[in-house]
């Protein structure tokens, strides 16, 4: 059964991996005869790995090294992240459990939540007149939603019984939100954390480019304007990859916390 399972857990990524390098191949050999072909693999994977080998590097042929770059877009998408939670958590709460409140919330939470990253930047940069601070707010105000949306969902969703127990129990408001709601709720907040930061790491690409903030973002941008498709394709690679790892990594703590865990 073990075995099954090892061949089972590299056979379906190597699956995985033909498809998209067949698909890629496909496409660059399509669009050999452009004026701008698509880069494929036997192209581009040697320029990632020259990219990842000197990562800290102060200077490279395409500029700064690719590891500073990445600590810089990590830094404003948990900057952003970071502030979205300490916003969305306690509001979330407090959507939860009070009706009144939620009624005057949620249509603002519904009207703003759809808006894109791109209509706030403009917005961020003249009020914060700093690039970086507009990236910031743009990863702020578009990665909030879903935690506040869950928070909100897993506190309405308490059933009454624990509600009663801490009447019964004469529980202080301190003592029924740390011990009785926080605990219920949170596989809850913890999903909405994990599809925030999600969200905050594809804001960063965008945010980056429009508002010339440097990291990988504006790399990618900086790069298709020199015409460097393979290093485009590359930063993608590095973005999805990042991504990836980040999200596995909330995962992992979402089922930890899950009930019956």
């Amino acid at each position: 059964m073990n075995t099954t399972k090892i061949f089972k857990s590299i056979l379906y990524p190597l699956v995985s991996l033909v498809i998209v390098l067949g698909g890629w191949s496909a496409v660059a050999v399509s669009t050999a005869s452009q004026a701008s072909p698509i880069p494929g693999p036997w192209t581009t994977l040697p320029l990632l790995v020259q990219m990842l080998s000197t990562p800290f590097a102060a200077t490279t042929p395409l500029g700064k090294g690719i590891g500073w770059l990445i600590l810089n877009s990590l830094g404003t998408v948990f900057q952003g992240f970071g502030l979205g939670s300490l916003f969305a958590v306690p509001v979330g709460i407090l959507m939860g459990s009070n009706e009144g409140f939620r009624r005057v919330v949620n249509p603002i939470a519904q009207v703003l939540r759809p808006v894109s990253p791109l209509a706030w930047l403009p917005l961020a940069m003249v009020a914060l007149q700093s690039s970086s601070a507009a990236a910031v707010f743009a990863i702020f105000i578009t990665s909030l939603w879903p935690t506040l949306i869950n928070t909100a969902f897993g506190v309405s969703s308490l059933p009454q019984d624990y509600k009663t127990l801490a009447l019964v129990y004469r529980f202080s408001a301190r003592r029924f939100l740390t011990q009785v709601i926080l605990p219920y709720a949170l596989p809850h907040i913890l999903t909405g954390l994990r599809l925030s930061l999600g969200i905050a790491w594809m804001v960063i690409v965008a945010a980056e480019m429009l508002s010339g903030a440097p990291g990988i973002g504006f790399f990618v941008w900086d790069t298709y304007n020199g015409g460097n498709l393979d290093a485009v394709i590359a930063s993608i690679l590095i973005i999805g990859t990042i991504g990836l790892v980040i999200d596995k990594g909330m995962e992992v703590l979402v089922k930890k916390f899950s009930h019956g865990t």
